[in-house]
């Protein structure tokens, strides 16, 4: 028998539960859904490191929060994580970037911050799960032989244009069973209908977007900061210069903004990078988004530092797989060579695998895991 982890937990009503609120809807819903089931129920804001070049916003995010929780009747708590922060999403970006990898910082966000020092810290407070808002869902077997008699199985949110499964594939089946994602099963304008309903004083706030807590930023802004540019040249597929950048580190494969193109027609198509060379410092781009992929055959990746939910994939099972997120997916096998790492086969694949990007792998609407191109 299947059920959602979130209706069958709701039935226990004054099972303390901590809600990391951000100030924005999805997590302000999040916390009235459960105190409306019975939670009993702790706001905490999460305070990160913040670079002192962009606009520090903490504050204002933090008072949209303190202002549902005050609404809402719910204790409210500030938690500093600035060091972990700092630490494991923004050093690591980094020296990735420094590296010529492309990390995904918002991954370790997930598994550093939200649940490492924020579950942590929900567990030595006595809570018996934590909640985000994120979009995914959390389902449980019962009747297999693990300690309490259930399997947890990490799902993609209901809503296929806001399922955030991809960032959470470091999650164990551990921390799992002591997750709640509430409106992971709930379409976005549901959510801003319950808002309303909820008369939340954020309830027309529009969606954050960019890096985990530091909101949208220009990238390459941001790394200049911490890495020397250092103008290279633009290579046509032929080897030929056409053009120039400000320095390989700052690109990844397939992007298409940032360089300059100095010999070009009017009737040019947009140009993609198709190969770096980091030590010569220079990108090669075409009109061919994947001119370096054949049709014809299967591209073969390893990824590292793998994390599986549940069981290790069949070998000889037909998979699919994200790049990144809100990509494609793709049809894989996978083969585990170690705990730690496993090799994955792109089937007819025509998407580009970057160094350092996660490969989130699903089963239907199972997130299985995933791991970091090596």
């Amino acid at each position: 028998m299947l059920q959602n982890t979130s209706n069958n937990k709701a039935k226990k009503a004054k099972k303390k539960v901590c809600v990391g609120m951000s100030g924005g809807v999805d997590s302000s819903v999040s916390a009235a859904l459960l105190l409306e089931q019975g939670f009993d129920v702790t706001g905490v804001f999460i305070k990160v490191w913040q670079p002192d070049f962009l606009p520090c916003n903490w504050k204002e995010e933090r008072r949209d929060a303190m202002r549902v929780a005050a609404h809402l009747g719910i204790p409210f708590v500030t938690l500093d994580l600035e060091a972990e922060y700092k630490k494991e999403v923004v050093d690591y970006m980094i020296a990735e970037y420094k590296k010529g990898r492309t990390p995904n910082p918002d991954v370790m966000c997930n598994r550093y911050v939200k649940f490492g020092g924020f579950f942590e810290w929900a567990m030595n407070q006595g809570a018996d799960f934590v909640a985000t808002g994120h979009y995914a869902r959390v389902q449980v077997h019962n009747g297999d032989h693990r300690g309490d008699g259930h399997h947890y199985e990490l799902l993609k949110g209901l809503d296929d244009n806001k399922d955030q499964s991809y960032f959470l594939w470091t999650l164990t089946k551990e921390k799992l069973a002591k997750t709640l994602f509430p409106v992971g099963d709930i379409e976005k304008p549901k959510v801003r209908e319950l808002a309303e309903k909820f008369a939340l004083p954020n309830a027309a706030k529009k969606d954050s977007q960019g890096l985990c807590f530091v909101g949208k930023i220009d990238m390459k802004e941001f790394l200049k900061h911490f890495i020397d540019e250092k103008a290279g040249d633009v290579l046509s597929a032929e080897g030929k210069v056409i053009g120039h950048h400000e320095g390989a580190l700052f690109y990844t494969l397939g992007e298409r903004h940032g360089f300059t193109i100095i010999k070009k027609t009017p009737d040019d198509k947009p140009y993609f990078v198709i190969a770096k060379d980091n030590e010569k410092n220079t990108l090669t781009v075409s009109n061919e988004k994947y001119e370096t992929l054949d049709d014809e055959i299967c591209t073969m990746v390893t990824i590292v530092q793998t994390n599986w939910i549940g069981a290790l994939p069949y070998e000889h099972k037909t998979y699919q797989a994200r790049v990144r997120y809100r990509g494609n997916l793709h049809d894989v096998k996978i083969r585990a060579t170690s705990d730690t790492s496993s090799e994955i086969t792109f089937i007819n694949s025509k998407d580009v695998a970057t160094p350092g990007q996660s490969i989130v792998v699903y089963d239907g609407e199972i997130c299985m895991g995933g791991g970091i191109i090596a």
